[in-house]
């Protein structure tokens, strides 16, 4: 019999902000491609919910729960419930990003005017989420001798982009993080990598991509012109989630429409 190396042979995965834009349609890619339950992460409880409710319509389990990424012991907290509740987790996406829950309380202002208040919104929770929730996950994945670690980081990161320089700079951490965390990781089975966007289509960015004028100024930048939808990140994910990506450790993958080339 073939083997199906897209899915996921039934591990319990975990997406984090996924109660819309990229996280959800992961969470939904990873419920029919042979996932056992999809835990669904939010600040928001009753969006995390209602991805849920979603994941089980594709006869999938779903465990939904809201946890501030940026709160560590909270998201211990949030490991250990939805281990008991649907068990081990054997992937882990950090999806949460941008300024987090509450971007509205964010100033906008160049870097060098922000207070470091504003700083540490970008830093907690592009860069600590991940810690807090990659470290969670790690203990039990050693126990398995198995596992998938997968975050989501963005082309700032990689190329620089003015005016959000510290986006960038959390960014870049995130992904440094991740090819140290996979030197440390892969003799235990455990793969660690990410995934670098480019603008994609979600709610945070509506002002960008539903206005024709600044949608026009940004598409020039990109070899395909158009921007990313969600389902364009969640392939990814899920490659790296399955057991094709089973030697692939330390990487990050632009998907990003051109704007930037890697070798």
């Amino acid at each position: 019999m073939t083997k199906q190396f897209l899915d996921l042979g039934g591990r319990v995965c975990l997406v984090t902000g996924a109660g819309q834009g990229i996280g959800r349609q992961v969470a939904l890619h990873f419920a029919q491609s042979g996932a056992e339950a999809v835990v669904v992460n939010d600040f928001y409880s009753d969006r995390a919910e209602s991805v849920a409710q979603e994941v089980r319509e594709h006869g999938c389990g779903a465990y939904a729960i809201a946890a501030d990424v940026t709160d560590r012991a909270a998201v211990q907290e949030m490991i250990a419930t939805a281990s008991k509740e649907v068990g081990s987790i054997g992937v882990l996406v950090n999806n949460a990003g941008n300024l987090g829950a509450e971007p509205e309380k964010v100033e906008m202002a160049p870097f060098w005017e922000t207070s470091t208040e504003t700083w540490d919104a970008y830093l907690a929770v592009n860069l600590y989420g991940v810690l807090n929730c990659t470290s969670a996950v790690i203990p039990e994945m050693i126990e398995q001798k198995s596992g998938r670690v997968i975050t989501i980081v963005s082309d700032a990161g990689r190329v620089g982009e003015p005016g959000l320089e510290i986006y960038s700079a959390a960014k870049a951490g995130a992904a440094g993080f991740a090819r140290a965390a996979a030197k440390s990781l892969g003799r235990h089975g455990v793969t660690v990598n990410n995934i670098s966007i480019g603008t994609t289509r979600t709610p945070g960015v509506a002002d960008v991509t539903e206005n024709p004028e600044r949608a026009k100024r940004m598409l020039s930048n990109y070899v395909i012109r158009r921007f990313g939808e969600p389902e364009d990140i969640a392939g990814m994910a899920l490659f790296l989630a399955s057991d094709a990506a089973e030697w692939i450790t330390g990487q990050t993958y632009p998907v990003n429409g051109g704007y930037s080339f890697s070798i």
